[in-house]
């Protein structure tokens, strides 16, 4: 993957507007270019993680929801992205489409807190490897100034 995902990404973070409307946009941004199927970006409150924008065949099914459940419990927990390539056999996946296959989220951390997070579906089993993981962790970098005030 070239840097220019990254630095379109970096980009639309630090941008003037609302962080939805930023989410949103940076959202569709990465499922195209990495041709994902649903792409989702949480904000992490004390007691709440809240969806800020998204991209894919429709909303999240939880737009809110505890800190303590999901595989996101896991990443805020471990502050470290947790990867799920068979979400059927998974009893910390919180059913979102019934057709994704494997959910892959990446922790955005500022000064070592989990301030938000990066999630990424796809319909196959087994779709995420290392390199994913890779990508994936320099996106939700990208996304840190979404987070700042």
């Amino acid at each position: 993957m070239d840097d220019e995902l990254f630095d379109a990404v970096r980009s639309e973070a630090c941008a003037e507007g609302r962080p939805a409307d930023r989410a949103r946009r940076i959202a569709d941004l990465i499922r195209l270019r990495t041709r994902r199927r649903w792409i989702g970006i949480y904000r992490v409150e004390a007691d709440r993680v809240v969806n800020l924008g998204w991209s894919g065949p429709g909303p999240p099914a939880y737009p809110r929801f505890p800190v303590d459940r999901g595989l996101t419990s896991a990443v805020i927990d471990s502050r470290t992205t947790v990867v799920s390539n068979d979400v059927a056999s998974d009893p910390r996946y919180l059913a979102a489409l019934q057709s994704t296959g494997s959910e892959l989220i990446v922790p955005v951390l500022i000064a070592g807190q989990v301030v938000g997070t990066l999630d990424v579906e796809d319909g196959r089993q087994r779709a995420f490897d290392e390199d994913d993981r890779v990508i994936f962790e320099r996106l939700a970098a990208a996304l840190r100034d979404l987070y700042i005030p």
